[in-house]
């Protein structure tokens, strides 16, 4: 990862903080991506850039645009953002199935596009999404943030399938249930050690990143904990 170039979206979220740690110990050089605040200004080592919303397309390629003309080039991406919603089929009409296909599915493409825009020109790349273990067979109550991650899940597939031949890698990494202090906070009674913890998912992500993954495109990763 040395002296590489790595755009982080979500940098200032629970993974955001593990996958900076992560990219900055290998020598990357991190641009951090989040919605203007406190987290994302107490990041420290990094370039950080504040957009509100990547589901808006506009926004998102103005700086992936920016990003390039600024740093040379664009090496790597990972793309955290997204969103969760627990809800019985009572409570799951369309406005949410809308929330969570916008929070995770347009946020994806707006990223994907826009950095492989630049990857092309370079002719090299690699990028890391998000998905959800939730998203391989979806259980009560996760109907609509699972089918927006299996959305996430086809089009890591589909963009890798079509980039392959272009030196541009596409994967993702699917957690179980990370140990962060609002999903503690959520379920008192669980047992936290048997979690996935963000630097596990991180280390993962950096791997997918690295040259040492270089024969790996579009891999769905389950990085599951000892659940």
């Amino acid at each position: 990862m040395h002296g590489k170039t790595i755009v982080l979206t979500g940098a200032a979220g629970n993974l955001g903080r593990a996958v900076t740690s992560s990219l900055l110990a290998g020598g990357a050089n991190v641009i951090a991506l989040d919605r203007p605040g406190p987290g994302l200004a107490a990041l420290q080592g990094v370039h950080t850039i504040a957009i509100a919303d990547l589901a808006d397309e506009a926004a998102c390629t103005s700086t992936f645009s920016g990003i390039a003309a600024t740093f040379g080039r664009i090496d790597g991406v990972v793309h955290t953002v997204g969103g969760f919603a627990y809800a019985g089929l009572a409570d799951s009409g369309p406005a949410l199935f809308e929330q969570q296909f916008r929070m995770n599915v347009l946020t994806t493409l707006n990223v994907l596009r826009a950095a492989i825009a630049h990857m092309r020109i370079a002719g090299h790349g690699s990028i890391v999404a998000v998905g959800a273990g939730a998203a391989l067979r979806a259980p009560s109550g996760m109907a609509a943030y699972a089918g927006a991650k299996s959305a996430v899940h086809r089009l890591v597939e589909s963009f890798a399938d079509e980039l392959k031949t272009q030196h541009i890698r596409v994967n993702a990494v699917l957690p179980s249930t990370m140990d962060t202090p609002q999903n503690r906070a959520d379920m008192p009674d669980a047992d936290p050690a048997l979690w996935t913890k963000p630097s596990e998912v991180a280390e993962t992500i950096a791997f997918l990143l690295s040259d040492a993954a270089s024969g790996i495109t579009g891999a769905l990763v389950p990085v599951a904990g000892r659940g």
